[in-house]
């Protein structure tokens, strides 16, 4: 699969980086709304929406990485994968579903993306990546729209899922920043899929007692995982490469805004005057950010 996301040095490398970033961010966003309707509107429980996640993201990636890994040399395979990623995968997933058993969506949503950005902007600035006044305008406007988005009548959350979101949002952060060193994107994401797997099985052991399956959440639980996480993710390794720390930050504020796109399309949700106005900031600073940064060093995929 890795070869058909190569972003090599041609004319419509361009095209083909915002192609696949924003084929990524749509996963994300569709993610969101699986995990809603899962955990929402279904009798399935958080760790099991968990497990069968990040097992069914495992076994699709192991499918599609079947076709490149010749002569079934899994463990070549095994290799190209981060030990460090892989916890951080999990972090993210457990303390993502674990979380939505008390936040609204919104706030939720608004605590994942905030910590994320002001993560990978720190990073960014302790690199010493360029950072212009206008892009910090940009990044401004978006965090803005993002708050005009989900702020608005919501109570304050409780402690104790928020700081699960937090730590969900810095292991996302944390998974974001270390894919960047990906070569072999497709095969990285499988191998860090696996690695997840035994902590899943503490997951479940922990939680046998407490385990909750229903036919519907486990169908959406293996839609996310297998589709929207895997190949999502997979797709987000390739570009990582391609993009500044502080552009990817940025970027990833536009899920949010597809994701309520999302849940007004398929959920019957009201499309408001905020929703297009949050809207128009997030996709202008993202634009101020994206669009006026300074050239970035290729990397190429081996």
């Amino acid at each position: 699969m890795d070869q058909y996301l190569n972003l090599s040095s041609d004319s419509n490398s361009r095209y083909r980086l915002f192609l696949y970033t924003s084929l990524a961010m749509i996963a994300f966003a569709a993610n969101s709304l699986l995990c809603r309707m899962a955990l929402k509107e279904t009798d399935i429980n958080a760790s099991s929406f968990t497990a069968i996640r990040l097992l069914s993201g495992a076994l699709v990636l192991i499918f599609l990485t079947s076709f490149s890994v010749k002569n079934q040399r899994y463990l070549y395979l095994l290799k190209a994968g981060n030990i460090w990623s892989a916890l951080a995968l999990f972090v993210y997933a457990a303390g993502f579903s674990f979380a939505y058993k008390g936040l609204s969506t919104g706030m939720g949503a608004l605590i994942l993306f905030a910590i994320v950005q002001l993560v990978m902007i720190t990073v960014a600035v302790v690199m010493k990546e360029k950072f212009r006044p206008v892009q910090w305008c940009g990044l401004v406007l978006s965090l803005a729209g993002l708050m005009v988005l989900l702020v608005p009548g919501l109570d304050a959350p409780p402690l104790k899922e928020s700081i699960l979101m937090v730590i969900a949002a810095v292991a996302w952060a944390a998974y974001t920043l270390i894919g960047k060193d990906a070569k072999n994107p497709t095969q990285s994401t499988a191998a860090n899929f696996v690695y997840t797997l035994p902590l899943v099985l503490i997951l479940v052991i922990l939680s046998v007692d407490s385990w909750q399956i229903d036919l519907r959440g486990a169908f959406y639980a293996s839609l996310s995982g297998g589709m929207t996480s895997a190949l999502g993710y997979a797709i987000w390794y390739a570009v990582l490469p391609n993009l500044q720390r502080s552009t990817a930050a940025v970027i990833q504020l536009s899920v949010p805004l597809l994701a309520a796109l999302f849940g007004v399309v398929f959920l019957d949700e009201a499309l408001t005057v905020r929703l297009l106005v949050a809207g128009s900031g997030i996709i202008v600073g993202i634009a101020l950010v994206v669009g006026l940064k300074q050239p970035a060093h290729k990397t190429t995929h081996s």
